[in-house]
């Protein structure tokens, strides 16, 4: 047994915090309050609080929690669900028509970017059968991504599926939920999946709700038709009887950042019809994805090689540039790169496309154009979406559950994967005084799990799973930015996964003889 005392214990419920002892036992939490068993290690928790281990229900670590990668554990991550905005490793078929693992690394790997090169799984089964194997600091569940579901059935090819497809899609997407996939997810910003008709959604949602499981969406639009996304996700919802969650729900750009309450009051409305919807939000200004979701989605029927081919006819370049002009909400300047795929580019990651722009004396469209050419389409960018009042208005709602939406990149990555959830407990909590700490402990453990039923995990109880953070309230600090986005955060002290430290030990422990 192992008995942390002296404690500022966080439930994770919401309420207020109180001191007292949490005594493990095995991988549960036997209790809390004043017990002292002679016999139980013991760690002094002065100055500390104890909080749920953190839960982060939309990553993009699919890869990465197989290679035990600490940049969410040293953050106090213990669970997270992955395959998020349509994109998970799995599934895909050996067939020369939708050219199975080529073809789901083609559509994916600007966002599952992994050190395992030969990555790709069959079915969802396989893949959470390497989660068992493999993942030990995080406790991982796995949405099935409509894009990749739909890259195995269909290949890179746009528009409605055929009925003998579709109908392969409904069973496939049965069978990743026997098989324990928690979820489907939807990236209809992203080609192929931006091109898939009410119809396709709806079958699709039937079977999410069939079986007791979460619908997550990236929409259609953040930005000129944020309204019109959020009510095709409601309809959805409604009539297929599914649990909808809204991905990084955000409104993207200034022209458009008084659609944001609007938006607000069509969740809150469809609440309150019954339909069950939640959203989830990073906290920080920027967002971070793949250069070609900013291009019309058109240009990506049948992959990048059709869209470099597109992009080498003039013609078919203009029309493409002045579509991906017509549609920003951003300005160049908003938008920097991440990552590039070949090293003759490197030195450009941190710098933004106006900058690039000016120093080859083109046209900011063309600087991006150019630059996709150059890298046959593996280009990562960050930009500048939204503001402070808004973020704010986003991170205190009821309905939102903070997320990290992080992923890896081979050059800048986004800060939010190393330092989302220290950021939130010290800039957005203690500094800004957005959230109480009760507040925002909750809205990263019990929120999460109670949306993923999670019925163990996410609160400080009795016969819960012992994932436990252990944190300084006062130096708690997410260090990572976006020029320096790799600096692990400060104020984590001990992160606990079923009772078993995964961190290293700060505070020295009193064992009982």
């Amino acid at each position: 047994m192992l008995l942390l005392q002296n404690a500022t214990l966080i439930d994770g419920t919401g309420a207020p915090p109180w001191l007292g002892n949490l005594l493990i036992d095995g991988d549960r939490i036997a209790s809390l309050g004043n017990a002292d068993p002679a016999d139980a290690a013991k760690i002094d928790c002065t100055g500390l609080a104890a909080a749920p281990g953190f839960i982060d229900i939309h990553s993009h670590s699919d890869l990465q929690v197989l290679e035990n990668d600490r940049a969410k554990a040293d953050q106090g991550v213990t669970t997270e669900v992955v395959g998020n905005c349509g994109f998970s490793p799995y599934p895909f078929l050996n067939d020369p028509f939708t050219k199975g693992r080529s073809a789901l690394h083609e559509f994916a790997g600007g966002i599952l970017f992994g050190s395992e090169t030969d990555w790709g799984w069959q079915s969802a089964g396989e893949y959470i059968e390497e989660i068992h194997r493999r993942a030990r600091l995080s406790n991982v569940l796995s949405l099935t991504g409509h894009g990749s579901l739909r890259i195995a059935h269909m290949g890179h090819r746009q528009g409605p599926p055929e009925p003998k497809e579709m109908d392969a899609m409904e069973r496939a997407l049965a069978e990743c939920f026997s098989e324990g996939s928690c979820g489907l997810s939807t990236g209809l910003m992203y080609a192929p999946g931006s091109s898939a008709p009410r119809e396709e959604l709806i079958r699709l949602c039937r079977v999410v709700a069939k079986h007791g499981k979460v619908y997550t969406t990236h929409m259609r639009s953040y930005s000129h038709d944020l309204l019109e996304s959020i009510e095709e996700q409601i309809d959805l919802a409604r009539e297929s009887g599914c649990r909808l969650q809204i991905s990084h729900l955000q409104t993207v750009g200034r022209a458009n950042w008084e659609k944001q309450a609007r938006a607000l009051e069509l969740l809150e409305r469809a609440r309150l019809e019954g339909i069950d919807v939640e959203f989830d939000s990073y906290p920080y200004l920027a967002g971070s994805t793949v250069l070609t979701q900013l291009l019309p989605q058109r240009a990506m029927d049948g992959g990048i090689a059709q869209l470099l081919n597109l992009l080498a006819d003039p013609a078919e370049r203009q029309a493409i540039a002045r579509a991906t002009t017509a549609g920003m909400a951003q300005e160049w300047s908003d938008i920097f790169v991440a990552s590039v795929g070949s090293e003759r580019n490197r030195s450009l990651a941190g710098r933004s496309f106006a900058e690039i722009a000016a120093e080859r004396e083109i046209a900011a469209i063309d600087a991006a154009l150019d630059l996709l050419i150059e890298e046959r389409g593996i280009v990562n960018i960050l930009s500048f979406n939204q503001s402070d009042e808004n973020l704010e208005r986003l991170l205190t709602h009821p309905l939102c559950t903070v997320i990290s939406d992080g992923f890896y990149v081979k050059g800048r990555p986004h800060p939010r994967l190393y330092g989302t959830f220290p950021f939130l407990l010290g800039e957005i909590s203690r500094r800004r005084g957005w959230l109480t700490i009760s507040e925002a402990v909750h809205k990263i453990t019990a929120k999460p799990a109670a949306r993923f039923d999670l019925k163990d995990r996410g609160r400080l109880a009795a016969g819960f799973v012992a994932d436990i953070v252990l944190f300084d309230p006062v130096l708690v600090e997410g260090r990572a930015s976006y020029e320096d986005p790799k600096v692990p955060p400060e104020g984590i002290a001990m992160v606990f996964r079923g009772g078993r430290q995964i961190t290293p030990n700060t505070r020295s422990m009193n064992h009982v003889d």
